[in-house]
């Protein structure tokens, strides 16, 4: 049976002419400590796990150049969660932003976070196509539906309900979902804004209701802090601190944050400096 550390040898075998950061990834993954953290927080799903986390990065050619010590922190919120990083399930995302990689919950991690707090009734968030929706009301979040009248996405619907009896409903016109992403959305020309616009568009929307009126885990606040962001914790504090990779030393600052290291939140243990340079030696 194929191991982590064979599958990592034989990625880095195979990318031999590729960037630098994918081979240093495959031997940051191939150590003995780096699995063990991920054993501890997925179990026997962890050689999968960390099998597609290369995969995935090999083939990416942005995310191939990104650096490694930042694709391996948001593969670790990403693993904490329990949620899966391969792309076609949408339920979280590894993202490359200016030389360095985001941890981003998708819509569907969302609906299963949200889920798993056993308070929730019911869940809904889709497209709209032109004629569904007539006379949305914000205030009341009262509207009338129709027929669809063509293939033309016009806005996007989300719902929820808790056991309780409480709901929330938002509707955002397609033009309203992407005034916003270009505002606060710092990889909207990248990524699953370009590849999966639909997915991201209804997690806005739904996030939008979401965050201020439905009940909130501490998983589900974990993953919207770390949502779009490259973090790393500081070993000192504990505390969580994120780098800004449009700031001119972000290179610098990036290295500085990183003797930190990536604390594993089920186990409570730091991936500390020393360990991710020797798993890289």
């Amino acid at each position: 049976m194929a191991t982590v550390n064979g599958i990592a040898k034989r990625n880095v075998a195979a990318t031999t002419t590729a960037s630098k950061a994918p081979s240093a990834l495959g031997v940051m993954i191939g150590s003995q400590s780096v699995q063990q953290r991920f054993e501890k927080m997925l179990g026997k799903k962890s050689a999968g796990f960390l099998s597609s986390l290369l995969t995935l990065t090999n083939n990416n050619k942005l995310l191939a150049t990104a650096n490694p010590k930042t694709i391996l922190a948001a593969a670790a919120t990403a693993a904490s969660l329990d949620l899966p990083i391969n792309p076609s399930l949408g339920k979280a995302w590894i993202v490359p932003y200016k030389g360095s990689a985001q941890f981003q919950i998708g819509y569907k991690g969302v609906i299963e976070l949200a889920m798993r707090t056993g308070k929730m009734k019911h869940i809904i968030m889709t497209p709209v196509y032109e004629g569904e929706i007539r006379d949305w009301n914000r205030f009341t979040e009262a509207y009338t539906p129709g027929e669809k009248a063509s293939d033309n996405i016009v806005g996007y619907f989300a719902r929820f309900e808790t056991i309780n009896g409480f709901s929330k409903t938002a509707y955002w016109t397609k033009e309203e979902v992407i005034a916003h992403a270009k505002r606060f959305s710092k990889a909207f020309n990248s990524g699953p804004w370009q590849s999966d616009f639909d997915a991201m568009a209804c997690k806005t929307v739904l996030l939008s209701i979401m965050k201020t009126y439905a009940p909130m885990s501490i998983e589900m606040q974990e993953a919207l802090e770390s949502d779009g962001k490259a973090a790393v914790l500081n070993e000192e504090t504990g505390e969580a601190e994120y780098i800004d990779v449009d700031a001119e030393n972000a290179t610098e600052q990036a290295q500085e944050l990183t003797e930190g290291g990536k604390v594993d939140t089920v186990t409570g243990e730091i991936f500390t400096a020393e360990e991710i340079e020797a798993s890289m030696k």
